[in-house]
């Protein structure tokens, strides 16, 4: 049996603050090692915080100064002979016979004019080259709108070859050799000239916003891809939203727990998660193949879309449903009404701003995708502009996506300048999402 009487270096008050200060000296370096740590955490996650940002800034900052320069255009000054044996030999002035002018020569002419001194084939072909092929186009259309302008005389700004744009942009520098950049010393010098008489301009780029594709840089834009866009993204909302809205409204509040509603539920999950492409893979062997529905058109596009964002939106529709108190319920049936009264007057409503968040997200996703919609033949070059659900037609991702694969240099500018336009639309989607959820969230 021990002795309870305590010994001296129990009651040793040296003892004692001995083994106080031991203590305390252990605590405080345990103290200090826990504080470094988490000073290191905080480091390091301010250091991933920053790298993120830098990221970001870097590939903003990327496109945009690649791609700024798109929204600009040159042009040049030219003074034009409308001459009546060029455009309208017959004298009749019939817009058939007008469409028909020779308006090349007209541009060729006003071009000797002012370098008389150029002469030979090879020579003379890169004189008009400097010019783009809309400038014939241009005049035909002013022809035909006015047919009086045939046999006169005005001055017209006309669009520039892309090679001669690019160096007013500054993109070809003119100080590397000759061999290192695609206009010579020959073009320079007529560049400078008319640099100098004042018929050179840099104009804002219409056509960019109100043409369709082309081969020829200066006269590419982006229209068409925005309509195809457009259709496609309004296939996908009258289907995806409705369907999906419907299917989780079903799953949340009326189908039972069971095994079935389990595997349509980790299916639902799973299909979040699967490749773009396979739906395009998909798209391709049912509804063209089976159904026989048009190639490239954006019907199909939207039909496939559908298919890769209602996973999306049933997913997010029955986050916005749970949200939802119970006690909204409880009331509601408490006063009477059926469940299909409860989940249409109460719940649903309540849900919605949940909803149309998780859709536009979702249209969002649809927006940016390529790899689906080049499964089923929208990356066809479509030159005229769609106006239906059936024409043939691209989407802006995958205008990207055609121009980042064009050797001409300043595909480059157009290729950032269709990026940032896409990324425009993708923010206001976003932000439209956000405002939604903040106008029309209600907090209990």
């Amino acid at each position: 049996m021990s002795d309870p009487t305590p010994t001296a270096a129990m009651i040793d008050p040296q003892a004692q603050a001995a083994r106080g200060r031991a203590t305390r000296e252990k605590v405080a370096a345990s103290l200090k090692r826990r504080y470094r740590a988490e000073r290191r955490f905080q480091a390091y996650g301010m250091l991933a915080v920053s790298l993120g940002i830098l990221f970001v800034f870097f590939l903003f900052y990327s496109i945009v100064s690649k791609g700024y320069t798109a929204f600009q255009q040159t042009y040049v000054k030219l003074d034009v002979t409308y001459s009546a044996e060029d455009i309208d030999p017959a004298g009749r002035r019939l817009p058939a016979d007008l469409e028909q002018g020779n308006y090349q020569a007209v541009v060729r002419a006003a071009m000797r004019a002012k370098f008389p001194e150029v002469e030979g084939r090879a020579t003379l072909r890169k004189l008009y080259g400097m010019v783009s092929d809309a400038a014939y186009l241009e005049l035909r259309d002013r022809v035909i709108a006015n047919p009086a302008l045939v046999g006169t005389s005005e001055t017209v700004w006309v669009l520039a070859d892309d090679h001669v744009d690019m160096v007013v942009k500054g993109q070809i520098d003119r100080d590397v050799p000759a061999d290192q950049r695609q206009i010579d010393d020959e073009e320079l010098g007529w560049l400078k000239k008319l640099e100098e008489d004042g018929r050179i301009d840099k104009r804002f780029n219409r056509g960019f916003f109100t043409g369709g594709d082309s081969r020829e840089p200066e006269q590419a834009g982006v229209l068409g891809a925005v309509m195809g866009s457009f259709f496609v993204l309004v296939v996908t909302l009258l289907l995806s939203f409705p369907i999906g809205v419907a299917a989780a409204v079903y799953l949340e509040e009326f189908a039972p727990k069971n095994r079935l509603t389990d595997l349509i539920e980790v299916n639902i999950n799973n299909l979040a998660a699967v490749p773009s492409i396979v739906f395009g893979l998909l798209g391709l062997a049912v509804f063209i193949q089976l159904f026989g529905l048009p190639r490239s058109a954006p019907l199909v596009g939207g039909l496939v879309l559908t298919l890769m964002t209602l996973p999306t939106i049933i997913i997010a529709s029955r986050a916005a449903l749970k949200s939802v108190p119970p006690s909204i319920r409880e009331a509601a049936l408490g006063m009477g009404a059926s469940q299909v009264q409860t989940v249409l007057h109460h719940v649903l409503p309540l849900a919605m701003p949940g909803m149309l968040t998780g859709a536009i997200i979702g249209m969002a996703r649809a927006l940016g995708e390529s790899a689906p919609l080049l499964m089923i033949g929208m990356v066809a070059f479509i030159v005229d502009v769609p106006q239906g659900f059936t024409d043939p037609a691209t989407v802006l991702p995958v205008q990207v996506f055609l121009w980042a694969d064009s050797p001409e240099r300043a595909f480059v500018e157009r290729t950032s300048g269709a990026i940032m336009v896409l990324l425009c639309f993708l923010l206001v989607m976003n932000a439209t999402a956000v405002w939604l959820r903040s106008r029309f969230e209600r907090r209990w």
